[in-house]
C-alpha cells in the first residue's frame, strides 16, 4: 500500500484579496458561459453532442483541455519528479501517435456511422450484449476518473489555501454542475477552450521562474545528475531489457504498454475525448480535431515534467520517507516558493480550471452514455427528445454525487497519474482491441466483442491485483505493472475474440462499418476551394509524428 496523497500542511499559499478576486472573475465567466450556451440546447443532440455544429479549432482544443486536467498537471509533475525524464514518454509516444490514428483512421468510423458515443459503436458492429459491458465499464470509470479530480482538488486547495475539503469540492462540483446542466456539451467544450489558456498561463511562469530558481537547464541536469543519476535526465537511458532504471521498465514494456496498447486504448475509445471530435461540424473537421489538439500536446510536456525536475533538485529527498513532501506535492510547492500574488491567483485558478475542465469532460460524457446507451437503449425506450433531455441533466447531478464518493478510493496512490494509468488498463485497453479487432477483421462475430472485452478487463485485473499486488510476478513500480497489465489485457482480449469468433457466426450486415465506410452525406475531404494545408488531416498527422519523434533527440544522449 501506498503513502496517502495528502499534500504537506507547510504548502499554505500567502494569497490576498488580489487573488481571490481573480478567482472570483473567472468562475463567473464559467458561468456566464453556460447561461449563453443554454440558447443553443433545443434537442437532445444540442446537449449531448452541440448539434454537431463546433469548429475544429475549438473541438481541438477542447479535446487537449479535457485531458490536461489537474491530475495530469499534478500527477505528471509527480511523475517527473519520481522518474525523471521519462515523463516524456506519456507524451511523445503515448499520446501523439494514438492521436493521429484516431484522426486519420478511427473518426471515419466514428463520425461516419453517426453513432452518439463510442459504446454506441460496438452496438453496431456486434451485439447487445458487447454494447450493454461497454456502457456499464465506461460510465463506472468515468465516474471513477471524475472523482479522481474531485479528490485532488479538495486536498489541494486545503493545503493551498486552508478551505475544509468538503467546501472545495461543493464549490467545485457546483460550478461544474451548473455550466453543464445549463449548456451541455456546448457549455462544457467553451469552458473547456477558456480552462485551456488559464492553465497555460498558471503554468509558463511557474516552468521558467523554476528553471530560473534551479540554474537554467545546465544547472537543473547538472543537480539531478548528481543526486539521481545520468538516466534521470533522459529518455532511453536504462532501458534495456534486463537493465535498471527509476521508471522500472525496459524500452520492450514502454514502447508496447505504454506506446501502444494504453496509449491507443485511451485516445481512440475513451468518449471523454472522442465526444469532442464528434460534436466536429462535418467529418474533415471531426479528423482534424485530435490533429490540432496533438501540436500543444507535443509541447505541454515541458510545462509539467520541469516544474517536477525542479522539485526533485530543490527537495532530494521528495518522496522519500524522510522528507514532509509528496511527488504530488511538487506543483503546489513551486507555487509557494516562486509566485508572488497576482500571479499566485492566476496559478491557483489554473489549477481549479484544471480540475473543473477534467471533471467536466467525464461528467459530459457520463450523462450522454448513461442516458443514450443505458436509459434510452434499455431502460425507458422510446420517449420524446425532451424527456432525455431532462433526463440528461438529472443523470448529471448523479455524476457529480456518484463522483464525489468515489473520490476516496484515489487516497491509496501516492502518485495520482499511477491510479489513472491503473483504470486505464483495466477499462480503456480492453475496449480497445475489441475496437481493432472488430473494425480491421470483417470475420470477428457478434458474440466476440462481449467475450473479448470481458475477458481483456479480467485479465488486467487479475494481473494487477493478483500477481503484482501479491508479488507472485516481482515488478518493481506501478508504472511497471500498468503497462504489463495492459499488455496482458490486450492479449487476452485478441485471442479470446479469434476463438469465440472461429466458433460462432460472423454478423451478416456491419452496415458499413468495417473498412471505414463512411455513410452518405458524410464526405472526408474539405468543401471545394477549402484546402488550406492546416485543413488536410494527413498533412497535419504526419507533421504531428515528425516533430514528436524530433522531440526526442535531446532527450537521447
Amino acid at each position: 500500500m501506498q503513502t496517502p496523497t495528502y499534500l504537506a500542511e507547510q504548502l499554505r499559499l500567502p494569497t490576498n484579496a488580489l487573488d481571490y478576486t481573480l478567482m472570483a472573475i473567472y468562475f463567473a465567466v464559467v458561468l456566464g458561459i453556460g447561461f449563453a450556451a443554454r440558447r443553443s440546447v433545443r434537442t437532445s443532440l444540442d446537449f449531448f453532442l452541440s448539434g454537431r455544429s463546433l469548429p475544429a479549432w475549438i473541438t481541438g482544443l477542447a479535446f487537449v483541455s479535457a485531458n490536461l486536467a489537474a491530475t495530469e498537471i499534478l500527477g505528471m509533475a509527480a511523475n517527473s519528479a519520481q522518474y525523471g525524464a521519462y515523463t516524456v514518454h506519456w507524451y511523445w509516444i503515448g499520446a501523439i501517435p494514438a492521436m493521429v490514428f484516431l484522426g486519420l483512421v478511427m473518426m471515419p468510423f466514428y463520425y461516419g456511422s453517426k453513432v452518439r458515443s463510442v459504446p454506441e459503436f460496438l452496438l453496431l458492429r456486434f451485439d447487445r450484449w458487447a454494447h450493454l459491458l461497454s456502457s456499464a465499464l465506461f460510465a463506472f470509470a468515468a465516474v471513477l476518473i471524475a472523482g479522481v479530480n474531485l479528490y485532488a482538488l479538495a486536498i489541494v486547495v486545503e493545503a493551498l489555501l486552508g478551505w475544509p475539503q468538503w467546501l472545495a469540492i461543493v464549490v467545485a462540483g457546483f460550478f461544474v454542475l451548473a455550466y453543464i446542466t445549463l449548456g451541455g456539451l456546448s457549455s462544457a467544450i467553451y469552458n473547456e477552450v477558456l480552462q485551456f489558456f488559464v492553465i497555460l498561463a498558471a503554468l509558463i511562469p511557474l516552468t521558467v521562474l523554476g528553471l530560473k530558481k534551479a540554474g537554467g537547464w545546465g544547472g537543473l541536469t547538472d543537480s539531478l545528475t548528481a543526486g539521481h543519476g545520468h538516466h534521470f535526465v533522459t529518455a532511453w537511458g536504462g532501458t534495456g531489457i534486463g537493465s535498471a532504471n527509476p521508471l522500472g521498465a525496459n524500452w520492450l514494456t514502454i514502447v508496447l504498454g505504454l506506446g501502444f496498447v494504453l496509449s491507443f486504448g485511451y485516445w481512440t475509445t475513451n468518449f471523454a475525448e472522442v465526444q469532442r471530435a464528434l460534436s466536429a461540424k462535418n467529418l474533415s473537421a471531426a479528423r482534424r480535431t485530435p490533429l490540432i489538439a496533438a501540436y500543444p500536446k507535443i509541447f505541454i510536456v515541458f510545462l509539467v515534467m520541469i516544474p517536477g525536475l525542479v522539485a526533485a533538485a530543490l527537495v532530494p529527498g521528495i518522496g522519500t520517507s524522510g522528507s514532509d513532501l509528496q511527488y504530488n506535492d511538487a506543483i503546489p510547492y513551486l507555487m509557494q516558493e516562486l509566485l508572488p500574488n497576482g500571479v499566485l491567483g492566476i496559478a491557483v485558478t489554473g489549477l481549479l480550471a484544471a480540475f473543473m475542465a477534467g471533471m467536466a469532460a467525464n461528467v459530459s460524457s457520463f450523462n450522454t452514455v448513461f442516458t443514450n446507451d443505458i436509459w434510452a437503449r434499455y431502460v425507458v425506450e422510446g420517449r420524446e427528445d425532451a424527456y432525455y433531455v431532462r433526463f440528461g441533466r438529472v443523470v448529471t447531478v448523479l455524476g457529480v454525487l456518484v463522483s464525489i464518493g468515489t473520490a476516496f478510493l484515489a487516497s491509496s496512490f501516492s502518485n495520482i497519474m499511477s491510479y489513472l494509468q491503473t483504470l486505464f488498463s483495466f477499462f480503456n485497453v480492453p475496449m480497445f482491441v475489441v475496437f481493432i479487432v472488430g473494425m480491421f477483421w470483417k470475420r470477428a462475430s457478434a458474440k466476440s466483442g462481449f467475450w473479448g472485452l470481458l475477458a481483456g478487463t479480467v485479465t488486467a485485473m487479475v494481473n494487477y491485483f493478483v500477481l503484482y499486488k501479491r508479488d507472485i510476478v516481482p515488478l518493481p513500480t506501478d508504472q511497471g505493472a500498468n503497462f504489463v497489465s495492459a499488455i496482458a489485457g490486450f492479449v487476452a482480449g485478441a485471442v479470446v475474440m479469434v476463438i469465440v469468433s472461429l466458433f460462432t457466426a460472423p454478423k451478416p450486415e456491419l452496415q458499413g462499418l468495417v473498412h471505414g465506410t463512411t455513410s452518405p452525406g458524410m464526405s472526408e475531404a474539405p468543401a471545394a476551394g477549402d484546402d488550406a494545408w492546416y485543413r488536410r488531416p494527413a498533412l497535419l498527422g504526419w507533421g504531428a509524428l515528425v516533430l514528436a519523434a524530433a522531440c526526442y533527440i535531446p532527450f537521447s544522449f
